[in-house]
């Protein structure tokens, strides 16, 4: 079956409503249609409203769902790449995936991944693993956990191994960033990035 075939597929299921598995340069993430992203929680057994990622094909489409920030501009180049940025939604993000008016955005850099994304357009998406269990980082253990309607990619691929970094950009000037969950890009690298507009780096100890 083809690639192509498969993401076709791919797309369907979301569409209908079903989740999928699919592998990133991180982690293993697991991906509903926005309109369906209650799946996720329920997939997981996590608790509800609890933020997601958007995950999306290309800067165009991030900057579309985020207000207009320098620094979300100063950032684009770390993408695609394992980085996790939350900022001000824009007025075209549905409000489900902006809880308080604040979306993750996300850029894979993983064929899988970017394929999906092309099609489908932006995506909720999480790790692939139940809550408090760790997060898949093969075919064998995505399947093993049993929480997606449809796997992409084959084995013996094996993802990054390391989730994304999460950076939250301040919501006034003079604001530091902060730092909310450190990952495989490194804290320094975003604070040498934001230095250049006078934004410190707060990240945890």
């Amino acid at each position: 079956m083809s690639q192509k075939t498969v993401i076709e597929m791919a797309v369907q299921q979301l569409r209908a409503g079903n989740v999928v598995g699919y592998p990133t340069e991180t982690v293993w993430g697991l991906a509903a249609a926005p309109e369906h992203l209650e799946q996720l929680w329920r997939r997981k057994g996590r608790e509800a409203n609890k933020p997601l990622q958007v995950s999306c094909a290309d800067h165009q489409t991030a900057l579309a769902l985020a207000e207009a920030s320098p620094l979300l501009e100063l950032l684009l180049p770390l993408w695609p790449g394992p980085l996790t940025v939350v900022t001000r939604a824009s007025a075209r993000c549905p409000a489900a995936l902006a809880p308080g008016g604040w979306v993750g955005l996300r850029l894979p850099d993983h064929a899988v991944a970017q394929h999906l994304l092309s099609a489908a357009g932006y995506l909720a998406t999480t790790s692939l693993n139940p809550t408090g269990q760790p997060a898949a980082l093969t075919f064998k253990e995505a399947r093993r956990y049993a929480l997606a309607d449809l796997l992409l990619g084959q084995p013996p691929g094996r993802a990054g191994g390391q989730a994304s970094t999460v950076v939250r950009l301040p919501a006034r000037s003079g604001e530091p960033a902060q730092v909310l969950r450190v990952g495989a890009l490194a804290a320094g690298d975003l604070a040498a990035v934001l230095g250049r507009a006078g934004v410190r780096v707060e990240a945890p100890s």
